[in-house]
């Protein structure tokens, strides 16, 4: 998925509906985060392939995912 692909959708004109969008769409991403860390240490990635996928370091990503993966 692009990056501007989340821009274009509109604001809620609401400001209670945009602040539950934005912990919706927090919450749909780490379920997504972590369902793609487990099946990537399940076919055999290392905690630094998994690191730089996302971006991180290999100590954040294995401090995050080892004990829930």
């Amino acid at each position: 998925m692009a990056d501007g692909d989340l821009q274009s959708l509109p604001l809620p004109d609401d400001p209670g509906d945009a602040l539950a969008a934005v912990v919706a769409l927090r919450r749909q991403a780490d379920r997504l985060e972590y369902a793609a860390v487990a099946q990537a240490v399940a076919r055999g990635w290392s905690w630094a392939q998994v690191a730089a996928a996302l971006g991180v370091t290999r100590q954040a990503v294995h401090k995050r995912h080892a004990t829930k993966s």
